[in-house]
């Protein structure tokens, strides 16, 4: 099955923010394909270090969620209009992060079976 899995929340909410990464973890440890998709406060999350200290209630540390996406070649994309709104530039982002556009997620949602938000 098709995911795309999407956070909006950031460093001031650790629980709702660990969760996209969570479920996009548990996805493609089932065999799914996925794509993590950040927008709203979220995008900070894919500077480096920003989640290093991010600890949601009863969950794995950010970080730790944050290696296994990275290891597992999830793809994060980034919300370009949230970006700029928050000074974060493709230079700024995690390894395996990229900005994409609002037509690039629309376009995804439309092709996978399943979209899953925080």
């Amino acid at each position: 099955m098709q995911f795309i899995i999407s956070g909006s929340r950031g460093t001031n909410d650790p629980t709702m923010a660990t969760l996209p990464f969570m479920a996009a973890k548990v996805a493609r440890e089932q065999g799914h394909d996925v794509v993590l998709f950040l927008w709203n406060e979220a995008v900070t999350l894919a500077r480096p270090g920003i989640g290093d200290n991010v600890v949601g209630v009863n969950l794995p540390p950010l970080k730790d969620l944050l290696a296994a996406i990275q290891a597992a070649g999830i793809p994060v994309w980034v919300c370009g209009a949230c970006a700029v709104a928050r000074k974060v530039a493709e230079p700024d982002l995690i390894a395996g992060a990229v900005i994409k556009t609002m037509g690039d997620y629309i376009k995804a949602v439309a092709e996978r079976e399943k979209c899953v938000a925080f």
